[in-house]
């Protein structure tokens, strides 16, 4: 990739990131599908890293497609040995809850 993916669209299902990625390509974006980092989204398994400074194209592209984005957030993954803490008893009855409806 020639510019850098700073950017990370996060999605309630997977088949709206893998939407977003044929939306996105066809208009020359580049993207790349990728693992959904659990720690910023637990809904689905697949984010979409994009340019960050293109967000509000990407957002009105993704809305015209009627694409359901669940957030644009800035990303950049980290490349030491850190791993992300594990939920709070709270979060993790919150999670199921939501995953529940």
């Amino acid at each position: 990739m020639s510019i850098a993916l700073d950017g990370l669209v996060t999605f309630f299902a997977s088949h709206h990131a893998i939407r977003a990625e044929k939306v996105l390509e066809s208009v020359e974006f580049e993207v790349e599908l990728i693992p959904g980092p659990k720690e910023l989204s637990p809904n689905c398994g697949v984010a979409l890293r994009i340019e960050y400074d293109q967000r509000d194209q990407v957002r009105v592209r993704l809305d015209d497609q009627k694409v359901q984005v669940d957030e644009i957030m800035r990303y950049r993954p980290r490349t030491d040995d850190w791993s992300a803490p594990t939920p709070s008893r709270r979060w993790a009855k919150r999670l199921s809850r939501r995953r529940a409806r």
